[in-house]
């Protein structure tokens, strides 16, 4: 079955493609998410222990899961343009407040914390609306919009970690400057988003609560479930849990280090999608289950990187998990659109990427557990689970198909 909308008529438009400035919000709001990754080498060294690093690294996992939750019911009761408005604004607010680190840890949190909301508003509201753009243009290919939101969001949680990082490794206040260059940015964004047009012309009375029906069906509980945590999982462990192991290897290039692997997994990612959108079949979850194995590859290589601590195989892992990243993601979705029902496409890929967020938890949970056994007990450990999940993926690729 395939998602369908209620969409508004768009306007002609003679300059931007109507999705672009949707997708400029989308952009911002994946920088504002994800600048902060390649820092927790810095704020490790201003005295933060691994533990409360770790924990503000995920800490925007308790604004995104409830905001992926409930941000696509409430753009099917609103619209998409005025919440992903919103959600823009947020990130920026969150750039402010975590501008603010230096007086307190607090103040990190609650940015984090409103980062978490605003990536939540990108990849459930923002996704959907650049979907229903590129739908709406009758030259564009089924799943262009699908793959154009993938790519917009994967750019911006790439990018911004980037640049944050040459910043905060080279330039002055780097502490703040990072976070100014994304408030102009955000800025920019709410100019632009303004000018995409809204596609829902048909809205429901209220927001529900509740999962979406497709959320029950049994492909997605045995395909998408076992695979959605994964996809920032592997990037936790990239540039989360990568760069500390071995920062002791780098000395005074740890941060610019720490942006390294963040910006290779991340430009993996990106480089990887079109290869997982040729290997997708709607006949079973060959692209998904490729994901799934190139993911347990960079596990096994971060145990070895973690128990010789090197550098090198650090770098290494980081691609391949990067490249995990960006066929899961991609390969879930195509699922997603494939399952989901008329007019619960949005409130269905809040839900997916709950799911998949989760897995932003791990580098806290190894950090807790770090006391019991070493890294590379832990992450042997994981990529044990890895193989599980994708057994079960395995055994289930060809079952319960979508009815076209």
């Amino acid at each position: 079955m395939t998602a369908t909308a209620d969409r508004a008529p768009l306007p002609e438009t003679t300059t931007l493609p109507a999705w672009f400035p949707a997708a400029a919000a989308v952009f911002a709001c994946g920088w504002g998410g994800n600048q902060f990754t390649p820092l927790l080498v810095m704020y490790h060294a201003a005295g933060y222990s691994a533990f409360t690093v770790d924990a503000l690294l995920g800490a925007y996992v308790v604004g995104l899961v409830p905001g992926l939750l409930l941000s696509g019911g409430l753009s099917n009761r609103y619209g998409r343009r005025p919440v992903m408005f919103a959600g823009t604004v947020l990130s920026l607010l969150a750039s402010m407040l975590l501008a603010l680190g230096p007086l307190g840890v607090a103040w990190i949190a609650a940015g984090r914390f409103l980062a978490g909301i605003a990536v939540a508003v990108a990849m459930a509201v923002g996704s959907t609306w650049i979907k229903e753009l590129a739908d709406a243009d009758p030259y564009s290919a089924a799943d262009t919009g699908t793959r154009r939101a993938a790519l917009c969001l994967t750019l911006g949680l790439g990018i911004g970690p980037g640049v944050a990082g040459v910043l905060a490794q080279w330039g002055p206040w780097p502490m703040v400057l990072p976070y100014l260059v994304h408030i102009g940015l955000a800025l920019v964004s709410l100019a632009a988003v303004t000018r995409s047009p809204e596609t829902l012309a048909v809205r429901t009375a209220s927001v529900r609560a509740a999962l979406p029906a497709t959320a029950r069906h049994p492909r997605f509980r045995r395909v998408i479930l076992p695979a959605a945590p994964w996809i920032f999982g592997s990037c936790g462990v990239a540039y989360a849990i990568l760069p500390q192991l071995v920062e002791h290897q780098t000395g005074s290039w740890a941060l610019a280090y720490s942006t390294l692997l963040t910006v290779c997994a991340i430009g993996a990612g990106v480089g990887i999608q079109p290869i997982a959108k040729r290997v997708d079949r709607a006949t079973s979850a060959r692209a998904v289950l490729t994901g799934m194995t190139v993911l347990c590859v960079g596990l096994v290589l971060s145990v070895f990187a973690a128990a010789r601590e090197s550098p090198w195989i650090a770098l290494g892992a980081a691609v391949v998990l990067g490249a995990a990243y960006g066929i899961v993601v991609v390969s879930g979705l195509l699922e997603l659109q494939r399952l989901a029902r008329p007019g619960e496409i949005a409130e269905l890929t809040g839900v997916y990427y709950a799911l998949a967020y989760v897995g932003f938890l791990l580098p806290s949970l190894l950090a807790a557990l770090n006391g019991v056994a070493g890294y590379p007990v832990l992450l042997a450990c994981v990529a044990a689970v890895a193989i599980a999940g994708t057994l079960v993926v395995t055994r289930h690729s060809r079952r319960h198909l979508p009815q076209n």
